[in-house]
C-alpha cells in the first residue's frame, strides 16, 4: 500500500502525537507498505524532503506561527501532488488543516481516515475564543468527511463531544507502545552523568514537554509536600523544556519554583533509545499528571511500565486506562497536589504490589500490535472505495 500520513509536526519534534506517528509510519514501512508524511518545515533548518527510517517525509515551508499553529501557503499543492500517488491518506487531529486534508481526500477518490490524539483546548482569551470555534468547526468537517475515525481507547471516545457524532464511523486502535531495556552499563552510565545515588529517594520521573496541559505545577506542590517527609525526594524531568513552541509564557511563571528546588528538580532534556530506558528504569516511580483532554492517553506511562517502573496518572478518560487495564499504578484527581503526593509515597514504599512482568505489559500494547490493526483497517478501507467506485 501507499500511504500518506499527513500532521502539522513531525521528528525532530517531540510529542506523544510525533512519536505515535512515528512509531507507525516505521512499522509500516517495515512492514513493506510506501509511506510518505506530508508535515510543516517548521524549522528553516529542516529538509524539505528526506529519507527517514524507509519513510518518505515532505515539509511545506512556513510562513508564519501564530501560537502553535503554523500557515503553509504551498501545503494544498504539496497535499495535491501527493494524493495523486497515495492508495489512502490518514490524517492526524489536532491540526487545523485536517478540513482540507480530508474534503481533498473524498475529492480524489482516496479512502482516508483521522487519528483523534487529543483535544485543542486554548486558553481563555478574546482572541482564542474566536479561533476556538474555528478549530471546532474544521475539525467536525473532517470527521464529517473521512471514512473511520479512530481513538486509541474506548474510554476516550466515550467521553469525547467529538467522538459522539461518529459511532458510525469508530475504530478503536491501541497506540504503538516500544522501549528498548538498558543496558547494565546504561543505567550506570545514567545515575553516573545526573548524580542519582540511593540517598536521594525517592526519585520521580516525568517524562513530557514543559507545556500547560502537563500538570507541571501539580507536581511541583506535591513534590513540596513530600519533601516535608521525605527531604531528600527528588523530580527528574525528561522532555523538551526550552522554547517550547507556544509554552514559552508557561515556563517563565514555573521557573522561581524550579529555581527555588535546586538540585531537587533536574532537567535532562530529551532522551532517546536506551538513554530514555535508562531513565525510566531508575526511577522509583513515574507520573503523568495531566489536566485536560489535550492528552487523550500518554504512552510514556506504558513505556515506564514497560522498563519496571510503576506509574501514577490523572483522572482523564483515555489517560487513565494504561493503570486500570495492567494495575501498575494508581490513578488519581486531576490537579490534586496533596492525593499526588500520597500516591507517589504510597507507591513508592510498596513498590512491589506494583510491578508487573513485562510480558504482561507488551500483551496489551506493543507497536507491532498497533500496526497490524491499521493495516486491517486500511485494507477494508480501500477495498470498499473500490467497491464503490466500480458499482458507481
Amino acid at each position: 500500500m501507499r500511504i500518506l500520513h499527513v500532521l502539522t509536526y513531525y521528528r525532530p519534534h517531540i510529542s506523544g502525537l510525533t512519536i505515535y506517528v512515528e512509531r507507525l509510519a516505521r512499522g509500516l514501512a517495515r512492514a513493506g507498505h510506501r509511506v510518505t508524511v506530508l508535515t510543516s518545515q517548521y524549522d528553516r533548518g529542516l529538509a524539505r524532503s528526506e529519507v527517514m527510517d524507509g519513510v518518505t517525509v515532505v515539509r511545506a515551508p512556513v510562513l508564519m506561527r501564530i501560537s502553535k499553529g503554523v500557515i503553509m501557503p504551498t501545503f494544498g499543492v504539496m497535499l495535491r501532488q501527493l494524493l495523486k500517488q497515495a492508495d489512502l491518506v490518514h490524517l492526524h487531529l489536532p491540526q487545523f488543516d485536517g478540513a482540507g486534508i480530508a474534503i481533498n481526500a473524498r475529492l480524489f477518490g482516496k479512502p482516508s481516515l483521522l487519528t483523534v490524539h487529543g483535544d485543542i483546548r486554548l486558553p481563555d482569551t478574546p482572541f482564542n475564543r474566536i479561533v476556538q470555534p474555528v478549530i471546532n468547526l474544521m475539525n467536525r468537517i473532517a470527521g464529517d468527511n473521512v471514512d473511520r475515525v479512530v481513538s486509541y481507547t474506548e474510554d476516550f471516545a466515550r467521553h469525547s463531544r467529538y467522538f459522539s457524532r461518529y459511532a458510525d464511523k469508530l475504530a478503536i486502535i491501541p497506540p504503538p507502545v516500544e522501549v528498548e531495556p538498558p543496558s547494565s552499563e546504561d543505567l550506570a552510565a545514567f545515575r553516573y552523568k545526573w548524580h542519582i545515588t540511593d540517598d536521594r529517594r525517592p526519585l520521580i520521573g516525568m517524562c513530557a514537554r514543559l507545556a500547560t496541559e502537563k500538570g507541571v505545577e501539580i507536581l511541583l506542590r506535591a513534590l513540596q509536600i513530600i519533601r516535608e517527609k521525605r527531604p531528600s525526594a527528588r523530580v527528574i524531568f525528561a522532555g523538551p523544556y526550552k522554547n517550547v513552541i507556544g509554552e514559552e509564557a508557561y515556563a517563565r511563571r514555573l521557573q522561581p519554583q524550579f529555581d527555588a528546588l535546586g538540585d531537587a528538580w533536574t532537567f535532562v532534556g530529551s532522551l532517546q533509545g536506551r538513554e530514555l530506558s535508562a531513565f525510566f528504569t531508575v526511577c522509583d516511580v513515574t507520573v503523568l499528571p495531566s489536566l485536560n483532554s489535550t492528552e487523550s492517553f500518554g504512552l510514556v506511562q506504558v513505556e515506564s511500565m514497560l522498563c519496571g517502573t510503576p506509574s501514577i496518572c490523572s483522572n482523564l478518560p483515555g489517560v487513565r486506562v494504561a493503570v486500570q487495564t495492567t494495575g501498575m499504578g494508581e490513578v488519581t484527581p486531576i490537579g490534586d497536589a496533596p492525593a499526588l503526593a500520597e500516591a507517589i509515597l504510597r507507591v513508592c514504599d510498596n513498590r512491589e504490589a506494583y510491578v508487573k512482568p513485562r510480558d504482561f505489559i507488551a500483551r496489551h500494547y506493543s507497536t507491532q500490535r498497533t500496526v497490524c490493526a491499521y493495516e486491517a483497517l486500511y485494507e477494508e478501507l480501500i477495498r470498499a472505495r473500490r467497491a464503490r467506485q466500480r458499482s458507481a
